[in-house]
C-alpha cells in the first residue's frame, strides 16, 4: 500500500508540473491506500498543494509563462472564497463529497479530450476583471469544498472560456498556492489534515513536479493530456459508482 501511494504521489506531482491537472488523483489514493477518511484525505491533499504550487510557480516563471495581469485577479477571487468552501466541507456528508469528487474527476478527464478554444478574452479589458474574479471565486470555493486544488477546476474553466491553454496552465500553478492556503485554514479548524502523511507525500509530489516540468519540454503535451483524461475518467467513474451504490 505504501509503495502504491508513493508512486501515485510522484505521478500526481508529474501531472501537476506538466499539464496542471493531476492533484485529483491523490484524494482517492489517500482514502484507499492510507485509510484516511474522505474529509481528511481532501484536507491532507489540499495542504500538499501549497508546496507543489510554490515549486510549479517558480518553474513556470523561469520560462516566462505566467501572465500576472490575469493570474493576480484569479488568485484574489480564490483567496476570498476558499476558506468558505473548506468550512462547508466540514458540514457536508462524506457520501455527498464522494459523489462531487467523482463528478469533478470525470469532468476534468473529459475536458482533457476537448480541443483548445481559439477565441481568447485575454485582451478584452472592460469585462476581464469581473470575469477573472468570478473564475477565482468559483475555483477557490470548489477547491476548499472538495479538496481537489485549484488547477483541476481553473484549467478547464479558463480554457472553456477561451483563454489560451498555456495561460491557463501557468495560472493554475499560482492559484494552487492561494486556493490551498485559504482552504487549509478552514481544514485546520476542522482538524481535517493528517500532517504525518502529508509530510512524506508532499516530498514525493515535489519530485514529481520537477520531473513533470522537464517532461513538458520533451514529451507531447497532447499525448500527456490524453493519458490524464483516461486516468481521470476511470478513477472518477470508480469513485462515483462506489458512492452511488451505497445509497
Amino acid at each position: 500500500m505504501f509503495i502504491l501511494l508513493a508512486l501515485i504521489a510522484v505521478l500526481v506531482g508529474a501531472l501537476i508540473g506538466t499539464v496542471g491537472v493531476g492533484g485529483i488523483l491523490l484524494i482517492p489514493a489517500l482514502n484507499g491506500f492510507a485509510d484516511l477518511p474522505i474529509h481528511v484525505s481532501m484536507g491532507t491533499s489540499l495542504f500538499s498543494f501549497i508546496f507543489t504550487g510554490v515549486l510549479g510557480t517558480w518553474l513556470y516563471q523561469r520560462h516566462g509563462s505566467i501572465d500576472w495581469g490575469i493570474t493576480i485577479p484569479v488568485c484574489a477571487g480564490a483567496l476570498l472564497s476558499g476558506y468558505a468552501g473548506a468550512l462547508c466541507n466540514g458540514y457536508a456528508s462524506p457520501r455527498l463529497l464522494g459523489v462531487l469528487l467523482g463528478v469533478v474527476i470525470i469532468f476534468a478527464g473529459i475536458y482533457a479530450l476537448l480541443p483548445p478554444h481559439q477565441n481568447s478574452p485575454e485582451n478584452h479589458n472592460r469585462r476581464r476583471l469581473p470575469l477573472l474574479l468570478g473564475i477565482g471565486a468559483l475555483v477557490g470555493f470548489g477547491s476548499g469544498l472538495t479538496g481537489v486544488g485549484g488547477p483541476v477546476l481553473s484549467v478547464p474553466l479558463m480554457v472553456i472560456l477561451g483563454f489560451a491553454p498555456l495561460t491557463a496552465i501557468a495560472t493554475s500553478q499560482v492559484i494552487q498556492i492561494t486556493a490551498a492556503l485559504s482552504g487549509t485554514l478552514g481544514n485546520v479548524s476542522n482538524g481535517a489534515i493528517n500532517f504525518s502523511v502529508a509530510s512524506w507525500v508532499t516530498v514525493l509530489e515535489l519530485g514529481g513536479v520537477i520531473l513533470g516540468a522537464r517532461l513538458a519540454h520533451t514529451v507531447s503535451t497532447a499525448t500527456l493530456k490524453k493519458t490524464v483524461s483516461v486516468v481521470c475518467i476511470l478513477v472518477g467513474s470508480f469513485v462515483l459508482a462506489r458512492e452511488l451504490l451505497q445509497f
